[in-house]
């Protein structure tokens, strides 16, 4: 064993592994970029003891790349060069609710679904929804958002402060529980979408909101894609405040049929969701439902009980599992992006013309309401290497497309390694500053490297 490792034996005991299993498990993510594993696996369970950690690798220069559950979706766990994981999962404490002020504390362990258990009869709820069970500390590290972004925001919102363990190993706090402030440098913003690449999130104090009078979801079908789309970019032009606006194509609807035993028409459908009082819900509503028969759209399909709203977000949560299971076996390497919501209907018409001419299987999916879609390519394991090189000249096209849209080549799944040759393009100039962000906050690259910042 590494002296470095003994070192963190001393500290953690037998929460250090150096099982194969272990390390593998943390070394990938829900996608199909390949396992990388770290050399150990810390399960840390409280702020000075990931400081400790971060302090030992610090002085044998040795990589350090945190975990919450392994959701992401780019690369972002795989330890490309080494060094030790820090898992954080055990840290997964609640700290404190101040239902007052709508705000809360939590350890970066705990997960979305157990925070809003845990709020369940204080009448508020935390609304961003990425639809995996996502640890809190890994959705502020990754910017997350989901179906909810729309009406919600993302995380970059909903983060009033943050503890964080900083490459040197001390332990900061930025911001605090006031909604706004204008002191100083925004040190919150600048971690809040960092990928563990600046410093490890270890707590964060959120927003909450309470929990609407009345929910009601529907489901309307449209004979064409392009009436879909414009469907919701009349709805948020008109400023009507929906909650969740999801697209599905008709080979996604297909799939959720299939893996959820729904038996909705083959045909680009809309998965709307309002909140507000009774009276509220109802005029939104009438006015979408206006706005899609316009449009083409179906008669709604109603889900205003909330066993079969569960149902139905469950469903939608669920595509990425149904759509591997149209071509069972395969691994999963899901792409999005975000355009202006006035490009909407251009990109997505222009990437499923695209698909289709290759003649893939590809659904698309997305929380549209904030022109954020997605694509996922099914990869063949045992045709792996000509599988990613019939879909990447798919993506880089698609990540053309967007940026010369006005968009941007990730709307939520982050940067990781599998973004890397993006940055460029997108950012241009700007990215040599991030590069001296990085080297400012890491100047020895330890902190999570070869993600978000591509090598000089």
């Amino acid at each position: 064993m590494s002296p470095y490792l003994e070192e963190i034996v001393e500290l953690l005991g037998e929460r250090l592994s150096l099982s194969e299993s272990v390390r593998e498990q943390h070394g990938h993510d829900e996608s199909f970029h390949a396992s990388v594993p770290p050399e150990a696996v810390a399960y840390a369970q409280n702020n000075n003891e990931v400081a400790e950690i971060v302090k030992i690798c610090a002085r044998s220069k040795k990589p350090i790349i945190p975990y919450g559950t392994g959701t992401s979706l780019e690369g972002h766990v795989a330890a490309l060069q080494g060094g030790v994981c820090i898992d954080i999962s055990q840290m997964n404490k609640v700290l404190e609710v101040n239902e007052k002020d709508l705000d809360c504390r939590v350890q970066g362990g705990v997960t979305r679904k157990q925070l809003n258990k845990h709020l369940r009869n204080s009448g508020l709820f935390f609304p961003i929804d990425p639809g995996a069970d996502a640890s809190l500390g890994g959705m502020t590290a990754t910017r997350a958002s989901g179906t909810n972004a729309v009406r919600y925001g993302t995380m970059r919102e909903n983060v009033l402060g943050l503890t964080v363990v900083t490459a040197e190993g001390r332990i900061i706090r930025t911001g605090s529980r006031a909604r706004k402030s204008s002191a100083g440098y925004d040190l919150t913003r600048l971690f809040v979408g960092s990928e563990g690449t600046l410093g490890i999130i270890t707590e964060i104090q959120l927003r909450l909101y309470g929990v609407p009078e009345a929910i009601s979801a529907a489901v309307c079908s449209f004979d064409n894609l392009e009436g879909a789309v414009n469907t919701t970019i009349s709805t948020i032009q008109m400023g009507i405040p929906v909650a969740r606006i999801e697209l599905l194509d008709e080979v996604q609807v297909d799939a959720i049929n299939k893996f959820s035993d729904f038996n909705y028409p083959l045909k680009p459908t809309l998965f709307f969701e309002f909140h507000g009082t009774e009276a509220w819900v109802q005029e939104q509503s009438e006015m979408v439902k206006e706005i899609s028969f316009e449009e083409g759209g179906s008669d709604f399909q109603w889900s205003a009980h909330e066993k079969e709203r569960q149902k139905l977000w469950e469903a939608r949560h669920n595509a990425y599992y149904a759509s591997l299971a149209l071509l069972p076996g395969t691994k999963g390497w899901p792409t999005d992006v975000c355009v202006p919501i006035s490009r909407l209907a251009e990109c997505i018409l222009e990437t499923r013309q695209d698909i289709d001419q290759e003649g893939l299987t590809v659904p698309i999916v997305g929380h549209v309401g904030d022109g954020n879609f997605h694509l996922l390519f099914m990869i063949d394991p045992e045709n792996e290497k000509e599988d990613l090189n019939r879909y990447q000249p798919l993506n880089d096209r698609l990540i053309e497309r967007t940026l010369r849209m006005g968009g941007t080549c990730t709307g939520e799944h982050g940067i990781g390694s599998g973004k890397l040759k993006y940055m460029q393009a997108e950012h241009g100039e700007s990215l040599d500053l991030m590069r001296k962000i990085k080297q400012a906050y890491d100047p020895n690259n330890l902190m999570n490297p070869g993600k978000v910042i591509p090598a000089i």
